[in-house]
């Protein structure tokens, strides 16, 4: 993992605010939304489908622009920085995982966990690659493509993709939505066991397993935060 200053939190955001347009309306989809997360911890955010869990990781993982507030990643202001800043700070601090697993269909398991090194090229990236997927269990799955996997294989190909740079922060939407149990606790326990060795990890979930798992839950209700425990 990229060394971070103590005194820097992973996340430090304020006052968040983003609104959409819809059908001539406005829609707020986060509502002053503040928080600070340090290397180490899980956090869940969750609240009910349209509350603005997906609109908030997607600020954080720098997709979307907030209309209001500020963001700071790694203490770095991010939020004024150019499109080709942005696209250079997530390849180097930020890992991304999502329900629907946007594995690249016609690139094999390896070739799909290998892309993020094409933005940020690293030492042994493929050595590092089958380390991972070996503790997944699906070492045996390098070279298939995503359709011959099933969901749960899919998803640990997404995850092993994330982590495979080391970044400070991984987002993870949904990760178990799609999951029977047996592969959700597989899931959930890589994501701990990264926060165990000094990552940072925000879940947007509605699992209430994966819930459990974490330290912190940020609770969302269209667009506000109601409570963080």
């Amino acid at each position: 993992m990229n060394e971070l200053s103590k005194s820097n939190p992973v996340v430090f955001a304020a006052g968040l605010g983003k609104t959409y347009e819809a059908k001539g309306k406005k829609v707020v989809a986060l509502d002053g939304i503040s928080l600070e997360v340090n290397a180490g911890e899980f956090v869940s955010v969750c609240g009910p489908s349209g509350c603005g869990k997906s609109t908030l990781l997607l600020i954080l993982g720098l997709l979307l622009k907030q209309d209001e507030g500020s963001l700071k990643l790694s203490g770095t202001d991010v939020s004024d920085l150019s499109q080709s800043s942005k696209s250079s700070f997530r390849a180097e601090h930020i890992g991304f995982v999502f329900q629907d697993f946007h594995l690249i269909p016609y690139l094999s398991v390896m070739d799909n966990i290998l892309v993020p090194s094409l933005a940020k090229p690293v030492e042994n990236a493929a050595d590092r690659a089958r380390m991972l997927l070996s503790e997944m269990g699906i070492e045996n799955r390098c070279d298939h493509l995503p359709s011959a996997l099933s969901a749960g294989e899919r998803q640990r190909t997404a995850l092993v993709r994330a982590l495979l740079l080391q970044p400070e922060l991984i987002l993870a939407d949904e990760p178990t939505g799609n999951l029977d149990r047996e592969n959700s606790t597989i899931v959930l326990d890589h994501l701990a066991g990264y926060t165990d060795r000094g990552g940072a990890v925000i879940m947007a979930t509605h699992d209430n397993e994966a819930m459990e798992r974490t330290g912190t839950r940020i609770v969302l209700d269209e667009g506000r935060q109601i409570s963080s425990k």
